[in-house]
């Protein structure tokens, strides 16, 4: 890789030297990378021009070592980053053009309001692989969905902080007693809202066709949201899949982003429902 592009995204010292919170970031990129070798190599196969969407870029420490590594050697294919902050899909478009990566875009906005827009960089042609990478809270199941949605061939995500589940158990949740004791605790509940909020999320891409597995990305050491979901459709629908999940909905009375975007499930639980 380009030394001085790494010491333009500030994961070298300006000597070149690697302090600790870049080696961290840079290990859980790469291994992320490598752990998605096996999607870019089956886009690259099968497209000419493959698209790669990476959703909540944040500073595209992903998008530029993705390039860099991958669509730069290729000679071909397209990196579109999303991110929501003006201010880094700036930053990201002058140093893409500063570092002649012709090919890497970025598009300003939350996710949902990007593909709601129907901005022109993602309606021509279709999206091969959609990443998302400690994408926070919903902005994972936004990502998720316009996966799915887009019929994405692969997607990799690592999900972030999540709260949204914790809370909709904490205003209505299960009705049976022994299931609420799971859940009486703050702590626990919020454990147990963040385990199942990505128990849905592998489900949701099952019952869409997809073939998921679910892995450790790093050592718990680098990180503690560590969680890895890979899916690769390998057909349009899964109906167990799909049982199941309506069933776990059913259980719990939660409803998820992901789960509205894709009108499956009952609607959002409403906190003046009796418990």
């Amino acid at each position: 890789m380009s030394i001085e592009l790494l010491k333009d995204l500030h994961l070298l010292t300006r000597d070149g030297q690697l302090n600790a919170d870049a080696r961290r970031k840079l290990k859980q990129i790469r291994h992320f990378m490598g752990l998605l070798t096996p999607a870019l190599d089956d886009a690259l196969a099968r497209h000419p021009a493959p698209r790669i969407v990476d959703c909540a870029a944040g500073k595209s420490y992903l998008g530029f070592l993705l390039y860099e590594l991958v669509l730069g050697p290729a000679g071909r294919g397209e990196l579109l980053c999303i991110e929501a902050r003006p201010a880094l899909t700036a930053g990201g478009a002058d140093r893409a053009a500063r570092f002649a990566h012709e090919r890497l875009r970025f598009l300003t906005g939350h996710i949902s309001e990007v593909v709601t827009a129907g901005h022109p960089a993602l309606l021509e042609g279709g999206v091969q692989v959609v990443t998302a990478l400690h994408a926070c809270d919903t902005a994972t199941d936004d990502a998720l969905a316009f996966a799915i949605q887009r019929g994405a061939e692969h997607i990799a995500v690592v999900p972030c902080c999540q709260a949204e589940v914790a809370r909709q158990l904490d205003d209505v949740g299960p009705r049976d007693d022994l299931d609420r004791a799971l859940i009486d605790h703050p702590l626990h509940r919020r454990e147990l809202g963040s385990h199942l909020t990505n128990v849905i999320r592998a489900l949701c891409l099952e019952a869409h066709g997809y073939r998921t597995t679910v892995t450790e990305l790093v050592g718990w050491e680098h990180s503690l949201k560590n969680e890895l979901i890979l899916g690769r459709r390998i057909q349009r629908t899964n109906p167990v899949a799909r049982n199941k999940l309506d069933a776990l909905l059913a259980r719990w009375r939660v409803s998820p982003t992901l789960v509205q975007r894709l009108g499956l499930g009952a609607p959002p639980p409403s906190v003046t429902e009796s418990r």
